[in-house]
């Protein structure tokens, strides 16, 4: 008996959807709609093929949400997803180097938040500096994607939000330095401190952004001020100039003075040194000759007499040679005439 009434109910249920069935098809035939209802199937049927598949490209990654809800990070290539919005595919370009200007904007810039904003051209490039001087200071930040996850779902418009970071953290830079700081010696200090404070701020916040680089561009006094900043800039270049000349000239006459004081020195000590020799020869040949004098010392002074009168006799001109034992004055001879020539008078062999 039970099973009859389980029967009976079906087949009460069965009657009923098929009376549901005439019914709707009788609404369509009467109404027209058939035709309407099969294109809109039709293109339903389109519509979820189309959104089914997606392809992310080589330097990107695609974060998968199903309804909302994070689901799945997705390689780069062509996948398929559930359609008409069940899921959801973002692109996030993780391998692609991102930038952001500040003050200035780059011609054909296709990301948004890459320049800067229009109300906050000017105001975001005017700071203070430490000596309470304006700069109007334009810098580029360069950086990359590294958790997208953290991009999409930790901080709300983490792009804008890292413009904020990164003006706050250059006006703080640029406030702890002059300005002569800031426009000349100082640019890769402040760029090296703004890249170590940008890069902290990003990972205590959770943004999954990686700083690459932060590069100052223009560094500009304000325009009431600028050509007195022009004059200064210019009289600091002359100084520089003319401390370059003189560095330059030291460098070339100091070098020199050195070269000539050392081969001055070298030459005093060469004197030094040939004279020590000439004197100890001398001393050497005065022993030898010493020797020689107390083994003879007559034929040694004989020998020491002619030897001088043979290097002195050269140099003279005029030569007069008198007998030491001649009393008048009748021996004199003028030899001007013949003053190569000696001759001999009185005795031979005694000459002085």
């Amino acid at each position: 008996m039970p099973q009859q009434g389980y029967s009976k109910g079906n087949t009460d249920i069965e009657k009923l959807v098929q009376q549901g069935k005439d019914r709707f098809n009788q609404f369509l035939k009467k109404s027209g709609m058939g035709k309407v209802v099969v294109v809109a199937v039709l293109l339903l049927l389109g519509l979820g093929l189309w959104t089914s598949y997606y392809t992310v490209p080589s330097d990107s990654v695609a974060v998968v949400q199903r309804f909302g809800k994070y689901l799945k990070e997705i390689p780069p290539g062509l996948h398929f997803k559930l359609p008409l919005g069940v899921d959801t595919a973002t692109i996030v370009p993780v391998k692609r180097q991102l930038k952001q200007e500040f003050g200035f904007t780059t011609p054909g810039a296709r990301d948004s938040h890459q320049s800067p904003r229009p109300h906050d051209t000017s105001q975001e490039t005017q700071m203070v500096t430490g000596d309470l001087n304006a700069a109007l200071v334009e810098w580029v930040v360069q950086y990359r994607i590294s958790d997208p996850v953290k991009f999409l779902f930790e901080v709300r418009e983490p792009a804008e939000t890292l413009r904020y970071v990164s003006e706050s953290v250059m006006r703080e830079v640029v406030g702890d330095r002059t300005v002569d700081e800031v426009i000349t010696i100082g640019r890769q200090e402040i760029e090296t401190e703004a890249l170590t404070k940008m890069q902290a701020l990003s990972t205590k916040y959770a943004m999954g952004i990686s700083i690459d680089q932060v590069q100052l561009k223009n560094i500009n006094p304000p325009r009431p001020v600028q050509e007195s900043f022009n004059e200064v800039n210019q009289a600091q270049q002359e100084k520089e100039k003319l401390i370059n000349e003189a560095r330059r000239d030291y460098n070339k006459v100091i070098p020199l003075a050195e070269g000539e004081k050392d081969q001055r020195i070298r030459e005093a000590d060469g004197y030094r040194l040939k004279r020590i020799n000439e004197a100890q020869g001398d001393v050497a040949r005065f022993n030898a000759l010493l020797s020689e004098y107390i083994k003879a010392p007559e034929v040694t002074r004989r020998r020491i007499y002619i030897e001088t009168l043979q290097d002195v006799m050269p140099g003279i001109r005029s030569k007069i040679i008198v007998d030491e034992q001649t009393r008048n004055i009748l021996p004199l001879l003028n030899l001007d005439s013949t003053p190569k020539k000696e001759i001999n008078l009185g005795k031979s062999g005694n000459h002085e």
